[in-house]
């Protein structure tokens, strides 16, 4: 069990280190946009690798239980952020941008549940190509 705690903490820190690399990447190369292109950036790319790894999974690649732990609720748990993007609708709905907000709820639902799904094509895609 604490092996397992381990594994899921040092996998949420990569990837919260990650998310902030990537906002900070992001800020510095892009223009300021009243959308929160960022959060909804991190949020699909990590439901993507979300479905990969657990596709990965379903397939047999990965023979470490800890090591799904690390992907999954570790790396892409501390990668993407809910809360972060609860924060973005509150802020979008206090100027009045409501307009943005329900696009940046429903947008967000719907990209990444897709990015779910082509992360599990993807992997198996892999198992079919290797």
């Amino acid at each position: 069990m604490l092996k397992n705690i381990l594994f899921v903490g040092l996998g949420s820190g990569v990837g919260g280190a990650i998310r902030y690399l990537l906002f900070v990447f992001i800020e510095q190369n892009g223009k300021q946009y009243v959308f929160p292109l960022k959060t909804i950036i991190v949020n699909v790319l990590g439901c993507f690798l979300l479905g990969l790894f657990y596709g990965l999974a379903d397939n047999g690649q990965f023979r470490d239980h800890q090591m799904v732990l690390f992907l999954t609720m570790g790396l892409c748990g501390g990668f993407t952020t809910f809360s972060t993007f609860s924060n973005d609708n509150m802020i979008l709905l206090k100027n009045g941008h409501f307009l943005q907000a329900i696009l940046y709820v429903v947008s967000s639902i719907l990209i990444c549940l897709l990015a779910i799904y082509l992360g599990h094509v993807a992997s198996a895609l892999r198992e079919r190509l290797f």
